[in-house]
Formats: structure tokens, sequence, C-alpha cells
């Protein structure tokens, strides 16, 4: 593994096969490199146990089958057997190991010029990368997040607005102002006006006895972590509603979170510099995170 205390990885998986972090890797050509070619998705694994692997493998086969990505049929064991490797060399499979995974998956490399991909069969490029799990900040749980609004709007009728792609630059931006501005995080909406998601999550509202959060329709990615919330709303008393919901919503909720599957569940408290709800962590926002953190945990799973 990296240093001791830096957090860096000591190795990366490629195409079947470890190699040391600090190598070289890819090939200029690669179309991952060379146009965001790809895809990806993220997950936690805890005691060397993957969280809703199934899931997010079925969700990357999903985002390239969007790209036209040819995956090979037994795509999820190579997968698993990557990431059992990985943590195994990286010292984070243990009974105390807490890791965040990436899984990349791009074209592969092409050495032609152009946007059509001239080789309809060409193998795809596979990355597997994992780190330690760096606890939020206290200030991110006992505070909540600051959330801007972002100039950048996501459209609806984008084919490719619910798949995992690794184009992320506008994602990049929106942080980068969000930052600009003091807040925390940047919260997209659609093209219409409506709630999307954050950069990296997507959004909850608790109002009364409902857990509204935006529908798959407001170019939202369908989180796993959103999925296993809206489950669990329904084993604790609350209402799950999907819609199309505006920025007043949010504002006058009475708690709102963020949802991801490394972070978990985070609080929201304001927006534009504004409180939402009583400005600090409410408790159903707090059940949430300790339920959320005990299914990773792989309390009450199956």
């Amino acid at each position: 593994m990296g240093p001791e205390g830096s957090g860096r990885p000591g190795h990366v998986w490629v195409d079947g096969r470890l190699q040391p972090a600090d190598a070289p890797h890819l090939s200029a050509f690669d179309r991952g490199f060379q146009l965001g070619d790809g895809v990806f998705e993220t997950l936690r694994v805890r005691g060397g146990v993957p969280t809703e692997l199934a899931e997010h493998t079925s969700r990357l086969r999903r985002s390239a089958e969007g790209l036209a990505i040819p995956l090979p049929p037994a795509v999820e064991a190579t997968i698993a057997r990557g990431i059992a490797e990985l943590v195994e060399a990286e010292g984070l499979d243990g009974p105390e190991g807490d890791a965040s995974i990436r899984i990349t998956v791009s074209r592969g490399r092409i050495l032609a010029r152009g946007l059509l991909p001239p080789e309809p069969d060409i193998a795809p490029t596979i990355v597997i990368q994992a780190w330690p799990v760096v606890p939020a900040p206290p200030g991110h749980v006992e505070r909540g997040l600051h959330l801007a609004v972002s100039a950048i709007r996501r459209d609806p009728e984008n084919p490719l607005a619910s798949l995992k792609t690794t184009s992320r630059a506008d994602y990049v931006v929106a942080r980068l102002v969000a930052r600009r501005e003091g807040a925390d995080d940047a919260l997209f909406l659609t093209t219409d006006g409506f709630l999307s998601e954050a950069t990296t999550a997507n959004i909850f509202l608790v109002r009364g006895s409902e857990l509204a959060t935006p529908a798959i329709g407001c170019a939202i990615l369908p989180g796993t972590t959103r999925s296993w919330l809206l489950d669990w709303a329904e084993r604790v008393g609350l209402a799950p509603r999907e819609g199309w919901l505006t920025v007043a919503d949010l504002a006058g909720a009475e708690e709102a979170f963020l949802s991801s599957s490394v972070a978990g569940v985070l609080p929201v408290t304001r927006l534009a510099g504004e409180p939402i709800g009583s400005g600090v962590p409410g408790p159903w926002t707090i059940r949430a995170r300790t339920d959320r953190e005990a299914f990773i945990r792989g309390e009450g799973r199956g």
C-alpha cells in the first residue's frame, strides 16, 4: 500500500493484473484519455465485502451499453476478482478495512483518429482503483453542507444524463465555482429549473412524513444509495416520493441531505447562504446516516 498515513494507493488493477500505482498504465491512444469515452462506478468495500456490487456492475453494464462499449460476458466476475485482489494488496481487506473503489471502463486503445470507433470489437480497458475511506469532516456531519446552485443546467432529454460516463468536466467546473462561492458542493437544476442532483450525489428532502427526491426524469443518476433510501423510508415510516421538485421546495424543507455510495448520507443545512429548516442536521437525516452506515458494515443485510 502507499506510504504510511499518506492515503495514497500502492497498487492499481489494470486489465487483469495488479501494477504499482506509480507505474505507467495506459496508452496515450486510449479513448478514455482522448475523448472521455468511458464509464465508471464507485462503491464501498467494508471488511473485504463490496456494498451492492451487483447493483453497481449492473449499472456499469447499462452505462457501457448506452455508449455501445462491448463488455466481456463475465465482466462481473472479473471485477469482483479484481476488487478482492486489490483490497488485499492495499491491506484494506481486514475486518476494519474500509475502501473506496473506482471501476473505470474505457472503449480501449485505438490508434486511428476520429470520433467513430473504426474497430467495433476492440477490447475495453478495465481499471480498478482503491483508497482508504476518509471520514467526512466533523463539520459536514455536525453542521451540515452548504450548497450553491450551479449555473450549469442538466437536460432531461439528453440520453447520457442517466449514464455514469467519464466525461465530468461540467461537474468539475460546478464544484470549483461552488468553492469560490464559499459552498461545499453545487446543486444542478434541469433546463426547466427543477432540482436535479449534486456533483457526486443525489438529494433528498424531508417534508413532514414525506421523503422526497427528484424523479429519474430530472436528469439524475439513479444512485444505488438513492434506491436503498427509498426502501428505507417505507421501513421507518416515511412516505417516499419521486417527483419534480423546485428550489423553493428545498428552501422550505424541514431537512435535506445528500446520498452517495462512498460518503453515505450527509446533511444539507444551507442553500445559497440561507438555512434549510432549523439550520442544523435533523433527526431523520441523522437516522438515515446511522442506518446506512450500519448496512455498509453488514448489519441487516439479507
